[in-house]
C-alpha cells in the first residue's frame, strides 16, 4: 500500500472512531474500487452499502445528518457524483438556508477522479469536475487531495469544524497507484 492509500486509510480510521460517524456508498463494505481498500479499518458497523442511486445515496447522507450522523459519503468516481447534483447543489450546498440555521450537524463526500493508468477508465471515469464545481456551490468547502502530506490534517480538520457543514473531498485515483 503507498504513502497515498495509507494516508487515506489512517483518515478514514480517525474519522470511524467519532461516534456519529457512518460510511455510507458503493464499496464501502464489499470490494469493488479503490474506495474498499481505503476502508479496511472501519467497523463493518459503521457502513452502509448501497447499489448505484447516486442521488438517493446523497439524500440518504443529508437525511442521516439531520439526525445528528455524519455521513461519510463515498462516490467511487467524481463522474457518479454528478449524478447526484441535485441534491449536492439544491440541498447540501444550501442545508443552513434551508433550516434557518438549524442544522448543526455535517456531511463529508469522498470522490475520486478516476485513475488513467495502469489502465485508463476512460472519459465516463476519469473526470475531474472540481472547477466547475467550485463555481456552482457556495457553501461547500472542496478540498482537493493532490498528495499525501494534507490528507490526514484535512480530514481531521472537516470533522472538527464548527463553521463548515458540507465538504468534499477530491481525491486522485493515479496517486493510489504510485
Amino acid at each position: 500500500m503507498n504513502t497515498y492509500v495509507k494516508e487515506i486509510s489512517r483518515s478514514m480510521k480517525m474519522l470511524s472512531k467519532n461516534k456519529k460517524t457512518i460510511f455510507i456508498g458503493q464499496s464501502v463494505k464489499y470490494s469493488g474500487s479503490s474506495i474498499y481498500v481505503s476502508l479496511k479499518n472501519v467497523p463493518n458497523q459503521k457502513k452502509i452499502e448501497l447499489p448505484v442511486f447516486e442521488e438517493t445515496q446523497l439524500g440518504m447522507s443529508i437525511g442521516l445528518a439531520l439526525e445528528g450522523y455524519i455521513p461519510i459519503s463515498c462516490y467511487p468516481r467524481f463522474d457518479f457524483l454528478i449524478i447526484a447534483l441535485n441534491q449536492l447543489v439544491n440541498h447540501a450546498d444550501k442545508i443552513n438556508l434551508l433550516t434557518n440555521n438549524q442544522f448543526n450537524s455535517k456531511i463529508i463526500i469522498r470522490t475520486l477522479v478516476g485513475s488513467t493508468y495502469p489502465l485508463d477508465g476512460g472519459p465516463q471515469h476519469t473526470q475531474d469536475h472540481t472547477l466547475a464545481l467550485r463555481k456552482m456551490l457556495k457553501f461547500t468547502k472542496i478540498i482537493k487531495l493532490s498528495n499525501q502530506k494534507i490528507i490526514y490534517k484535512s480530514y481531521r480538520s472537516a470533522l472538527k469544524d464548527k463553521k463548515n457543514k458540507v465538504f468534499l473531498f477530491v481525491e486522485d485515483g493515479n496517486l493510489y497507484n504510485d
